[in-house]
């Protein structure tokens, strides 16, 4: 199956003997070594599409080891592995550039499939964009601050490997964008993409939502259900607001991340599947941990690799090529003629502080767009909430200013309950669930209201 060889560097004889043979059987042409100085004899030697890196070897740390294969041969996928209490060093490989890693005792399946992801990554062509410079934006960014170029580079060195990737930021900055770039610019490009917001959904249905049910399992299981996990085997799971996950279901999800096994509700065998998982969070994980909301084995399970959007106060020029490229997009749809921000729009744009961030920005032009013709945006077709004093995200609501009761007056009713809903969720930091306490209903509706005017647009 595999022109290259896969070295397999593991210090317990029987265990090498039988990955070994797992491998053979698949077809695999293998190298093996018991201890560091033979393994890297062996990487030296040979060019082996993969390797597979036992962490915990007698003459030399693991880790160590494949800092130095990486620094030789920097494309060669690596997968490490480790015992069941060395988590943490196999997150520390994974940050360090590890394609994969696995924990001691895994089946014969979860280990094939990891071969195969790194072989397919191997194999895989340089990203198309490479003819593009690194800074340049992946997917559908639009931006070039030194923030956001940061974030490219982290997106496109860890597209390519199996590593988690937890996404944090505020309400509006682009989480579900950068998971959409990560999966794209992977190997599993050609894979579902299976987004889940786990606030929206109540919580008596996250487990069927996740892991799928069996006919009459449960009142209204009229019909078998695939869950989101099934539904992206070969692809890619993203886990959206993450820390509002049911506590029960955190122990179920850390199960599937240990064995890619899911057990549909009802169902009485269990199934394998071949997912990476990505998740994403507008809250503090770590204050939720001390709550005891979040479970600390499954953030240290999740949290491999870190990427943290920045505000989009914080990115300078980049609110006016987005608000730019909005603007045209949306005169387009509705058969306007705006081209550009006059200069004072421009000056206000980069002055506010954007609490609702790039979602409170694209809602701003969409109304002026609906309301207005151009070709440039002026400062009298803003939106008046928007001409008062600069409301920061960590303003009380004592501080920030209101709406006023004259700016609503005209418009639709669905219209004022969503102006009243974000700002709401502005004024408390982009939580949803803090505005879903002040507005006094659940934390889902919000969610579910804020899905149904994104995919409305």
């Amino acid at each position: 199956m595999t022109a290259r060889p896969v070295l397999l560097i593991e210090d317990t004889p029987s265990l090498r003997l039988l990955y070994e043979s797992i491998l053979k059987s698949a077809g695999h042409e293998v190298t093996g070594a018991a201890d560091a100085a033979g393994g890297l004899a062996a990487f030296r030697a040979g060019d082996p599409a993969v390797v597979i890196l036992d962490l915990m070897l007698p003459d030399r740390d693991g880790l160590d080891l494949m800092h130095e294969m990486l620094a030789a041969r920097p494309g060669t996928p690596v997968i490490v592995v480790t015992a069941d209490g060395s988590i943490n060093k196999a997150v520390a490989a994974m940050r360090a550039g590890a394609h994969d890693f696995l924990v001691k005792p895994f089946d014969q399946q979860r280990f094939l499939n990891a071969v195969g992801d790194a072989l397919k990554a191997a194999q895989a062509p340089a990203e198309a964009a490479g003819a593009a410079g690194e800074g340049d934006p992946p997917g559908e960014f639009i931006g070039s601050s030194a923030e956001m170029r940061k974030i490219y580079a982290r997106i496109r060195s860890v597209a390519r490997s199996m590593a988690t990737v937890f996404i944090t930021g505020e309400s509006g900055t682009g989480k579900e964008l950068c998971a959409q770039a990560v999966h794209r610019l992977s190997n599993r490009a050609a894979g579902p993409f299976v987004p889940l917001n786990c606030g929206a959904i109540p919580s008596e249905l996250l487990e069927s939502e996740v892991f799928g049910h069996v006919k009459g399992s449960f009142t209204g299981a009229i019909s078998d259900k695939q869950g989101a996990a099934a539904a992206a085997d070969g692809g890619t799971l993203f886990l959206d607001e993450i820390c509002e996950l049911d506590l029960n279901l955190q122990t179920k999800l850390l199960r599937f991340l240990q064995t890619s096994t899911i057990q549909p509700v009802g169902a009485t065998r269990a199934r394998k599947v071949n997912v990476r998982i990505l998740c994403a969070t507008n809250q503090d994980p770590l204050d939720a941990i001390r709550r005891g909301r979040f479970r600390e084995d499954l953030y240290y399970r999740l949290h491999v690799v870190p990427i943290h959007m920045p505000p989009l106060r914080e990115r300078g020029e980049d609110v006016i090529l987005i608000a730019e490229r909005a603007l045209r997009d949306f005169a387009r749809e509705e058969g306007r003629a705006f081209r550009t921000l006059d200069a004072e729009v421009k000056a206000l744009f980069l002055g506010y502080g954007w609490p609702g961030n790039v979602r409170q920005l694209l809602n701003v032009l969409r109304h002026v767009v609906v309301l207005n013709d151009g070709p440039a945006v002026t400062r009298e077709m803003l939106p008046i909430e928007l001409l008062g004093p600069e409301r920061h995200p960590d303003k009380t609501a004592a501080e920030a200013r209101p709406l006023s009761l004259q700016s609503l007056v005209g418009r639709p009713l669905a219209e004022i309950e969503r102006l009243v809903i974000e700002e709401t969720i502005a004024r408390y930091g982009g939580s949803v669930p803090k505005a879903a306490r002040v507005l006094d209903v659940s934390p889902s509706t919000l969610y579910r209201k804020i899905e149904g005017w994104k995919a409305r647009g």
